[in-house]
């Protein structure tokens, strides 16, 4: 098994674009580190490097303590599993699985009991004699892992894997994963640009912007602390509620005044603000959907008209404007409403919604720093 450090790696292409700025990170052995942002943010183009399928324009990444920048990729150690799965059609899933091992000149009874080991780690026994083309999108995605899983490898590095998948294989998929790495207990890093994957398989989230890391830390830590605004916005679904307001300090207490409202920062909150030696004056407040709740009377809560309820099943996103037209996202499970509240939830219909100052986030108005998170 292996660690991996990348310093200060860099990447430029000919048209003197850089799609990674300086990117610095210590990925531990055994740790499952996933990179996600957006598409263009650069987390793919840094893991090709890592793999040595792009050529590091400055800086250097180490496997176990080797610099491996001038190593070709067959040499560092590392098995990738790609989106499309990569698989030779004309082939077997049992010849997909033991091509690596043929090349390496390995003798086919250690090619058997390693094909028919991860075939029946992942579950595809009885598929090892078919053609991909006889697969459907789950399998092949399998084969393509167990491809990787019998190079013994030092790293796994997976892009995107489970893009080409619908919505109930992907689910499935992550399962599968989870237990793959606790089976296989190695090093891996892996790409996404889905959020879900990132909270769900991390060890810790790399989540990136334009070639740079907006934020390190373990899926709790950016989900309740994030260090800006993007990080906030990014992670979570749906994503965080975001207003211009001001804060405001009196008595040694602060509030916030969203919508014409005057809400105390208490507990916690308050305290940080104050060890932060927070400054009154114009913020960006977040609020996250699940933390706003349905008040039953207009005391001490803001008053909005719903436009959209969309039905998820076991909640209710309800998307409503407040009086100065500002639109919000609430997340109302449906086991808190009767059926008749549910069916009164209409386009127009007028709400009370209120939320408290522990759930609250602040981010400076100009740098969209988050207020309560120190520099390092």
């Amino acid at each position: 098994m292996a660690s991996v450090k990348l310093t200060k790696v860099k990447k430029v292409y000919d048209n003197k674009v850089v799609a990674v700025h300086d990117f610095d990170l210590d990925i531990k052995d055994k740790e499952f580190v996933v990179f996600v942002g957006p598409s263009g943010c650069g987390k793919s183009t840094t893991l090709r490097m890592i793999a040595g399928l792009e050529d590091i324009s400055d800086g250097t990444v180490e496997i176990d303590g080797v610099v491996v920048n001038d190593l070709q990729p067959k040499d560092r150690g590392i098995a990738m599993v790609f989106q499309n799965y990569a698989l030779y059609p004309h082939m077997t899933v049992y010849d997909n699985i033991a091509f690596s091992l043929r090349l390496q000149k390995v003798p086919e009874d250690e090619i058997y009991e390693k094909v028919t080991n991860a075939a029946e780690i992942l579950g595809i026994t009885d598929y090892l004699l078919r053609k991909p083309r006889a697969l459907s999108g789950g399998q092949r995605q399998r084969v393509a892992i167990g491809r990787a899983m019998v190079r013994n490898s030092k790293v796994f590095l997976m892009d995107e894997p489970l893009s080409n998948l619908d919505a109930k294989l992907r689910n499935q998929m992550r399962a599968e994963i989870i237990l793959l790495r606790q089976k296989l207990d190695t090093t891996f890093i892996y790409v996404t640009h889905d959020q879900t994957e990132a909270m769900t398989l991390a060890d810790r989230i790399v989540i990136m912007k334009d070639g740079y890391i907006m934020q390190v830390g373990t899926p709790e830590e950016c989900f309740d602390m994030p260090k800006n605004l993007f990080v906030a916005e990014f992670i979570g679904a749906p994503k965080m509620n975001v207003v211009n307001t001001e804060l405001v300090k009196e008595g040694g207490k602060y509030y916030v005044k969203p919508f014409g409202s005057k809400i105390v920062v208490d507990g916690a909150k308050g305290e940080m603000l104050a060890k932060a030696g927070a400054e009154p004056g114009e913020i960006i407040l977040g609020v996250r959907p699940e933390h706003i709740v349905l008040s039953k009377t207009a005391e001490n809560a803001i008053p909005c008209t719903l436009e959209v309820n969309e039905m998820m099943g076991s909640e209710l996103h309800l998307h409503v404007f407040t009086e100065d037209g500002t639109r919000l996202i609430v997340r109302v499970p449906t086991i808190d409403l009767s059926h008749e509240e549910r069916e009164s939830l209409v386009r127009g219909k007028k709400l009370f919604i209120s939320f408290e100052g522990k759930v609250m986030h602040f981010f400076d108005k100009e740098t969209q720093k988050n207020l309560l998170v120190e520099e390092e």
